[in-house]
């Protein structure tokens, strides 16, 4: 894989920090270690400014690239935390803490842009000023739109924002991209059916809430099945179900807790009142209640078409016009970059991590990076530096 000689000279380097990282893996809003371990190589590497303390421990490098700031800026973001999942790669760098590890690369993400910062502030072959945005709690906790609301573009004024995500499931050093929604809107369902208990022996005495429970989620498939135009992507699961406690007791209540996905604000419309609907109309033909919720997390990620070509273009000359290629579809996962990307134009790529055969993908206790691509996503976030702002 073409990538930048300068950029490959220090991939050991790269691959030593990315193993630490992945040794040291924190939860969203917790990063104490890993920002401050971002924040001390960006002043090592000499970067003009490192601000930190953004949504908690957030961490914003500002390199000017030659003859200082002209009014022109980009963004790159890379995010830091990790997973509450308890790791079994058996690898010499393995997580240190139990249960939680590096499952879905950010890792490997922040280490190439760490890479970006230290070619981009040694080089400055590039006229404006590079923002890199190193981004707290992506897994659930929106840290994205944490750091929009307090003011990450109004601090940090960049003309567009790019980001990418390691991929397991394409060949390593294949860039993916394309123009409008590239991952789905998410909202986190929840809902506790309330029956009454009763002796498991003596069920007539009782409202049984995971026989309800029971006909809920079997209801609830038809929503996506019957509602939703097959034409249009829609999710509806229900992932966790808690309820009872012993062999022969009907519980009281049962919790539920589920995810749905989308990518058109209608279908996200008609998903939310067919689950409420379902939840409560099944709970009271049992004569039991609900109290369900449809909580909106995630926007859908939509890439702007502009940022999208440029994204690409960049791509193409790191890895070549073959290994740049357009995403197949978009995936139904949800990342809170698209909060950014509803501030700001950019685009937000996959770039292929694939081992072999029989690679496990992200959010799996035996995922981990793939080191050789390290070199790969720096040379991409630093190619989009030099041909968006060119030296005159």
């Amino acid at each position: 894989m073409p990538i930048i000689n300068r950029i490959a000279e220090f991939h050991p380097e790269m691959t030593e920090w990315r193993h630490d990282l992945h040794q040291h893996p924190e939860l969203g809003f917790h990063e104490t270690r890993t920002s401050g371990v971002v924040a001390a190589k960006l002043r090592e590497f000499g970067c003009d400014e490192v601000i930190t303390g953004i949504a908690t421990t957030g961490v914003v490098g500002v390199i000017h690239g030659q003859g200082g700031p002209n009014g022109r800026a980009i963004g790159f973001r890379a995010d830091m935390d990790a997973l509450p999942i308890e790791e079994a790669t058996g690898k010499p760098w393995s997580s240190r803490t139990p249960g939680i590890m590096h499952a879905c690369g950010h890792d490997g993400h922040t280490t190439m842009l760490l890479g970006a910062a230290r070619y981009l502030a040694e080089t400055r072959n590039f006229a404006g000023t590079v923002y890199l945005v190193f981004q707290p709690a992506e897994e659930n906790l929106a840290g994205g739109e944490v750091m929009v609301k307090e003011g990450l573009f109004e601090r940090f004024p960049m003309d567009r924002i790019f980001g990418l995500h390691n991929w397991p499931g394409a060949p390593a050093g294949v860039f993916l991209h394309a123009p409008g929604p590239v991952m789905a809107a998410v909202a986190n369902l929840e809902a506790t059916i309330t029956g009454r208990g009763a002796h498991g022996a003596m069920p007539h005495n009782g409202i049984d809430p995971i026989l309800i429970a029971s006909h809920i989620v079997t209801a609830l498939q038809s929503v996506v099945a019957r509602n939703v135009n097959p034409l249009e992507a829609g999710v509806i699961t229900i992932a966790h179900i808690k309820g009872g406690f012993t062999f022969n007791v009907i519980p009281e209540s049962v919790q539920m807790q589920g995810t749905a996905r989308w990518f058109l604000p209608e279908v996200g419309d008609l998903l939310e009142a067919n689950y409420l609907r379902i939840v409560n109309g099944v709970a009271a033909s049992f004569g039991a209640t609900a109290e369900a919720s449809f909580t909106r997390a995630y926007p859908a990620t939509v890439n702007e078409a502009e940022s999208t070509v440029i994204a690409a273009k960049a791509a193409a000359t790191v890895v070549g016009e073959a290994r740049s290629r357009p995403l197949p579809q978009p995936t139904m996962g949800g990342e809170d970059f698209s909060f950014m990307l509803n501030e700001k134009p950019g685009a937000y790529l996959f770039l292929g991590g694939g081992k072999g055969e029989g690679d496990a993908m992200v959010h799996h206790p035996k995922y981990d990076f793939n080191d050789e691509i390290l070199p790969v996503g720096a040379s991409w976030f630093a190619t989009l530096a030099e041909q968006v702002m060119p030296r005159r």
